[in-house]
């Protein structure tokens, strides 16, 4: 993958004050994205000096002058909304957010309802849909198209307690809805590859179909190195009809932190994908957080994510 441009695509210094929500942002990092009308808009992770969290609308280099309001939200006591999945499905925009709440980690459903003369593709406004479940999770993407007539999510649930921090995981799954308000677990998609560079896992941008099957691009941990994480990318393919079903995985990682701004910062070490975008060229440009401080682009093809793949097969 090649780094365009070759310093972060969004700083903190790109985020304007929007008081009193937003001054001095501390941070922006890990967006949703998706291409309207060939331009392509972020849902950016705004975070404040006081560690709160907001979703901020961006297209082109411009960034929306208030954060995203959120509407609806029925999830008890809710600290953070934050690393939003932007999907385009049925003529709409739904995004699927962590949620950090007094019960632990949840996903929530939305759909984006901002007018869209407004120039944030209706991003400015997410009106909330459902949650997927009310078991510790994260990491929540969406399928583009419904798969056997029904709505299918990844997700990686939290089952791996960690000292003095919320838990993670390392294990992806897959559940369908058939009204994308109640969901149920389908079963396990795939798992972390201890000693190697995608020990812990949780799902990227949301799949892509391709003639080959489901394209997912996810990230790893590094755990084993002892005195730091280290998050990287890699890419696999799912079956077209049985998603639950790897028929190919990267062996090596496709992305991994090598520039300082990707090796120092709030979290060192970390390129975190979580919006890809299909340029009308065939560019496929991917939108990562790095070391959750700002926003990098690295671009590539569907074609040499799909070699990429080609490293491992299903039984790997």
């Amino acid at each position: 993958m090649i780094r365009r441009p070759e310093r972060p695509l969004l700083t903190r210094d790109d985020i304007p004050d929007m008081p009193p929500e937003i001054r001095d942002a501390t941070s922006v990092f890990n967006p949703g994205a998706v291409l309207v009308d060939g331009t392509t808009h972020l849902l950016l992770r705004v975070q404040t000096r006081g560690r709160r969290t907001f979703l901020v609308p961006a297209h082109d280099g411009r960034v929306a002058p208030r954060p995203t309001v959120l509407r609806g939200l029925d999830a008890g006591t809710v600290f953070h909304v934050y690393d939003p999945r932007v999907t385009r499905l049925d003529h709409r925009l739904l995004v699927v957010t962590a949620l950090d709440t007094d019960r632990g980690g949840r996903l929530a459903l939305w759909e984006a309802t901002g007018d869209r003369a407004a120039g944030w593709a209706g991003l400015d406004r997410l009106d909330f849909i459902a949650l997927t479940g009310d078991h510790d999770t994260r990491n929540g993407v969406l399928f583009p198209r419904q798969v056997g007539g029904r709505y299918l999510l990844l997700e990686r649930p939290n089952r791996i307690p960690v000292a003095g921090g919320p838990p993670t995981g390392d294990a992806v799954e897959l559940l369908a809805s058939d009204d994308l308000v109640t969901w149920q677990a389908v079963g396990p998609v795939f798992g972390g590859r201890p000693r190697f560079w995608d020990e812990l896992v949780g799902p990227g941008p949301p799949p892509v179909l391709t003639d080959n099957g489901w394209l997912l691009v996810y990230h790893g941990v590094a755990t084993h190195f002892g005195s730091a994480n280290i998050y990287q990318a890699g890419c696999l393919l799912l079956d077209r009809d049985d998603p639950t079903r790897v028929r190919a995985r990267c062996r090596d990682n496709i992305l991994e932190p090598r520039r300082n701004w990707e090796l120092a910062g709030q979290v060192p070490n970390v390129v975190f994908p979580s919006g890809m975008t299909m340029q009308a060229d065939g560019a496929v440009r991917i939108y990562y957080g790095a070391a959750d401080t700002c926003v990098g682009c690295a671009q590539t093809t569907i074609d040499a994510l799909l070699a990429a793949c080609g490293g491992e097969g299903a039984d790997s």
